[in-house]
């Protein structure tokens, strides 16, 4: 039986590698470490976290708690290994990062149809294999994954603005409209007088900046420059850039606003809305604090928070199919932050999914799509069906799920408890039917 060749042994590739042998197929497990280290490891162990140790939330009120039970129904290696090297954190899920990394080394280092091989991979891989090669892509692997997607289609630094819930936004003070009422109204506006602008303006440049904002302006497009890169070049930047009022009337004052923020929406359900121009590399306290100061965002809840940071990762549109295959090469997967999922438990779920697929491949069996329903489902579509001129990475958020059918309208926590049922319904029926017998 033709082994699978699993490149990178992060969350994703840890993960990936003991769902393929979990089904009985042989896997070489590659990893560049120690050999050759990155800037943001420091062991050789796999599944090594480096930045927080916490894995978010657990309750089912959250998608992040949603996917977390969905995994641990679907026999993640990772979440077993989390909940045995826990620590104290309230609701959320985190970890001991030694014992964990430990932890998850040994058991994939010790499955007997897992073969490590330590050294850096130059090439992508013939024959079945999955490529979790993470943010930190060596060059000239990210040179030959450039070569296969389209070097257009490979992007080095995440330029991440917010996104916040819809049900979420004040609209009896943001309103809707286009410039110049050309097409439909697809924008929610947010408007500033004077006074507001001003203050937003001294909040932002005197807002603390995230230590890991590894990047250098001078590699992003002028179209990707962080928010507060823009108002250093003085008050009135933002306000002839991403926070230009022309074109657009605030129906309370009949007058055009001195500035504004506008919001797109994110799917095409339009629960997710994302903050035009605003990618920024502030703090996370600081984004709540400074972003709520934004008329009709004061209870914003934000779904993902904004960021530049170094991140190899690929167009997945334009290259994967839901069941994280390549679109051109039916035998070659990716998973982890590569594919633009962001988040841990987002990296271990595209692994998950890509092993399983991948040992069926070998196994000549139908890969599998996960239920739309289920959040590790939702993902997928979004990051495969989203539009391909704006495509970002994404998180697991309750936006991404259908909404729930009702006769009535469900009021914002009956509407997630209801998703969060059906999401894990159709794991369980996943696991009972399809999964069953481990094929």
């Amino acid at each position: 039986m033709r082994p699978v060749t699993v490149v990178g042994a992060g969350l994703a590739g840890s993960e990936a590698a003991w769902q393929v042998a979990q089904r009985g197929v042989p896997v070489i497990l590659c990893e560049m470490r120690p050999e050759r280290m990155t800037p943001a490891h420091e062991t050789d162990l796999f599944a090594e976290l480096v930045c927080s140790n916490s894995l978010k939330s657990m309750l089912l009120t959250s998608a992040h708690g949603v996917l977390k039970h969905e995994l641990r129904l679907l026999g993640s290696l990772i979440l077993r290994c989390a909940g045995e090297h826990a620590v104290p954190a309230g609701q959320a899920l985190a970890v001991d990062r030694a014992r964990f990394a430990e932890a998850v080394t040994q058991a994939v280092s010790e499955h007997p149809l897992i073969e490590v091989r330590r050294g850096e991979v130059t090439e992508i891989p013939e024959g079945p294999a999955i490529v979790a090669s993470g943010p930190l892509t060596s060059d000239a692997l990210a040179g030959e994954i450039a070569r296969l997607t389209g070097s257009e289609r490979l992007y080095f630094y995440d330029a991440l603005s917010p996104i916040v819930a819809a049900d979420s936004i004040d609209e009896t003070v943001a309103f809707r409209q286009s410039r110049y009422d050309k097409g439909e109204a697809d924008y929610i506006n947010c408007p500033f007088d004077r006074e507001q602008y001003e203050a937003f303006y001294a909040a932002l440049m005197a807002a603390e900046t995230t230590l890991h904002a590894d990047y250098d302006p001078g590699e992003l497009f002028e179209g990707c420059l962080p928010i507060e890169i823009i108002a250093g070049r003085g008050i009135d930047g933002p306000r002839f850039g991403p926070m230009k009022p022309k074109g657009l009337t605030d129906p309370r004052t009949g007058r055009m606003p001195w500035a504004v923020v506008q919001l797109r929406a994110e799917n095409r359900e339009g629960t997710m809305w994302n903050l035009v121009g605003f990618q920024t590399s502030l703090t996370y306290p600081e984004q709540r604090r400074v972003f709520r100061m934004i008329p009709g965002l004061e209870r914003a809840e934000f779904l993902r928070l904004g960021a530049v940071h170094r991140n190899t990762y690929i167009n997945a549109p334009t290259q994967l199919r839901d069941t994280w295959q390549h679109r051109e090469r039916a035998d070659l997967f990716f998973a982890g932050q590569i594919t633009g999922v962001e988040g841990y438990v987002e990296s271990v779920a595209s692994g998950l999914v890509a092993g399983i697929n991948a040992a069926r491949l070998v196994l000549g069996q139908e890969p599998l799509a996960m239920p739309e329903q289920s959040v590790i489902g939702a993902l997928a579509r979004h990051i495969t069906t989203a539009d391909p001129a704006g495509f970002q990475p994404m998180n697991s958020n309750f936006g991404l799920l259908p909404e729930p059918p009702s006769e009535k309208r469900l009021r914002k926590r009956e509407r997630r408890e209801r998703q969060a049922e059906l999401a894990i319904e159709a794991i369980e029926r996943l696991v009972a039917g399809e999964l069953s017998a481990k094929s």
